[in-house]
């Protein structure tokens, strides 16, 4: 959160009597309270190759998995969407030439290259950890899936992420009392980004986008027409699509070309609006059920982006004294 841009407002919303209703909620909750009671897990063994667990991520309709080493017999990391992202920007020359390391690499294999450049160890957590403690973790290790294992056993018992806490709280919350600050325009609460937004143009090519997702360690982009106006939204989880349709060896396709080919039906940019407030917008993302809403104005033009980073850093670890750890 920048006080650069909020100097008072940030002032006002940490000083609100009501800011520590929600810190204290997930302070007093586990990460098994906010477990479903059944839910489905896909675990890969590091031996498989790289394209059929991208294949079996899609075929299971899931974004990531904990990753077993049968000669170590232990968890050792999670393959998610940012590797698929990650291969295909580092390997693809063009639309003639195979990723051979797609096609032919072991899990095993490209993680060797992969740690070269970042560290080589699994985050997790344990069931009777707070929901605070896992939004730390989350938000500090710039990380989108936990995984709570079981310390008896050593068993992942699910994997939690920014959008099944916020959901828990979406649900249980409602038996608190709501705080005021809730009724605040998101104009006058310092949450989100409203600087250097990384948007893209309809006429840019998918491998334009995977660029951006790299090194801008973004989720997804606004993507804008001439006008730049937003027509659509583009992210990491439209990238897998590519493995679905089995056409991530064309990525000079143009973004429009994408987003018309995508496999299901999307509906259109969920956006919110400065005047709009605070619970409105966190109601609209718990129920649709996505990462981020995209700020703009009377014109469709891009102003921001609100994700659930930005709700679970102001609402839970901003109020603890704890600053933003994800930008």
């Amino acid at each position: 959160l920048d006080p650069l841009i909020f100097p008072s407002t940030r002032t006002s919303f940490t000083a609100d009597p009501d800011t520590y209703i929600y810190m204290n909620f997930m302070k007093s909750h586990s990460c098994y309270d906010a477990m479903p009671r059944s839910s489905k897990l896909v675990i890969f063994d590091t031996t498989l190759q790289v394209k059929k667990a991208f294949f079996a991520l899609v075929a299971n309709g899931v974004r990531a998995a904990p990753l077993w080493d049968s000669k170590l017999q232990c968890f050792v990391g999670m393959l998610t969407i940012t590797d698929f992202i990650n291969i295909l920007h580092r390997y693809y020359k063009s639309p003639l030439v195979q990723i051979y390391e797609l096609e032919e690499h072991k899990i095993e294999t490209w993680r060797e290259i992969y740690l070269e450049y970042s560290v080589n160890r699994l985050i997790s957590i344990k069931p009777a950890s707070s929901l605070f403690d896992a939004i730390y973790s989350l938000l500090k290790n710039k990380i989108h899936r936990l995984p709570v294992i079981d310390p008896a056993s050593g068993n992942v018992l699910h994997i939690l992420t920014h959008k099944r806490i916020l959901k828990f709280l979406h649900i249980f919350g409602s038996m608190i009392p709501k705080p005021r600050f809730l009724q605040k325009q998101i104009n006058e609460v310092p949450i989100g980004t409203f600087r250097e937004i990384a948007t893209i143009q309809e006429s840019a090519s998918v491998y334009e986008a995977l660029a951006i997702f790299v090194e801008r360690r973004v989720s997804a982009l606004p993507v804008v027409n001439e006008q730049g106006k937003v027509v659509a939204l583009y992210s990491r989880f439209d990238v897998i699509n590519l493995a679905a349709q089995k056409n991530y060896n064309n990525l000079n396709m143009t973004m429009k070309e994408a987003l018309t080919s995508r496999s299901c039906w999307v509906e259109g940019v969920l956006k919110c609006y400065p005047h709009e407030t605070l619970e409105t917008i966190i109601d609209r993302i718990a129920k649709a059920e996505v990462h981020r809403l995209v700020l703009v104005d009377r014109e469709d033009v891009v102003r921001g982006i609100v994700s659930l980073s930005d709700i679970l850093q102001a609402l839970i670890l901003t109020p603890a004294g704890i600053d933003a750890l994800y930008s």
